[in-house]
């Protein structure tokens, strides 16, 4: 892994075996369902729900700062953790929750390469026991919104100024034959894409195993549709999570230096009153 921009970020499956005890790490399982969770995680984890720990639960937005202390302290986590993230779906959520903590300044955070594919493909121990650890004190960092995109710098990039725009939703979403991807319940009014938008599904950028392909490979899919690292890029898909596994790849394992993920993504563009969509493949 040491191909990567900034190899940190990343942990194999061996390494973390080796560091299950370490009391300096805490492995968080992150999920939209939490029976996931419950049916079998890696030992020692503790668990994170999308819903219900990682957004705000009266408007649309991220967790707000007091919330995600609770979480973290909760969760054993202080400033000095090192904190492992993996899940489901190639590590969708567990990215979301990596983007959050990079917001907040969690300095030391990583995703377990692979994620729960490949710890379970691999036959490695799984366990049933909640871990229940001792809360300590967390106290977050300014924010830092240079990694997230609002709909003000979104609109600026359909025009077709300052940003490229990387839909990481599903060919069909993107053309607008698909509203959601299959079994996510998201709502929009319209199907479609952001004018000016290149598809490159999230899914791409893994290997069969739930792992990331090289540097190299990712590099080439990514110029292949003209997103290049001279370029300010904006990541989206339908709620953020997606997008935020595209945004971990082109920011981190590339080095890309302008890089933002658009959480409000094709939820809040494809209701947009007024907003202009395209529909179909793209314009080349």
């Amino acid at each position: 892994m040491t191909e990567y921009a900034d190899p940190r970020v990343l942990v194999s499956t061996e390494w973390l075996a080796n560091h299950l005890d370490d009391p300096k790490v805490v492995v968080v399982e992150v999920d939209i369902d939490a029976r996931a969770y419950e049916d079998g995680h890696i030992p020692g984890a503790v668990a994170w729900n999308w819903k219900t720990d990682l957004v705000d639960q009266l408007r649309r937005d991220i967790v707000g700062p007091k919330d995600l202390e609770k979480l973290l302290g909760g969760s054993g986590i202080d400033t000095n953790t090192t904190v492992v993230l993996y899940g489901a779906h190639d590590n969708w959520f567990a990215a979301w929750a990596f983007w959050q903590l990079k917001i907040y300044g969690h300095q030391d955070a990583r995703i377990l390469n692979g994620g729960k594919k490949k710890w379970t493909g691999e036959r490695r121990k799984l366990s049933r026991d909640e871990r229940k650890p001792k809360a300590v004190a967390y106290t977050s960092n300014s924010l830092n919104q240079d990694i997230r995109a609002f709909l003000p710098q979104v609109k600026t990039a359909a025009k077709g100024r300052e940003f490229a725009l990387v839909d990481a939703r599903t060919p069909e979403e993107f053309t607008g034959k698909a509203l959601a991807s299959e079994g996510m319940p998201e709502t929009c009014q319209r199907g479609g894409h952001i004018p000016g938008a290149r598809s490159v599904p999230w899914s791409m950028a893994c290997n069969d195993d739930g792992t990331f392909k090289s540097a190299e490979e990712l590099a080439r899919i990514y110029a292949d549709k003209g997103i290049t690292p001279d370029k300010e890029i904006i990541t989206y898909c339908d709620i953020g999570e997606r997008s935020s596994h595209s945004w971990f790849v082109l920011k981190h394992l590339l080095g890309y230096p302008r890089v933002k993920n658009y959480d409000g993504s094709w939820t809040e563009w494809g209701n947009l009153v007024g907003a202009a969509i395209e529909t179909g493949d793209e314009k080349i």
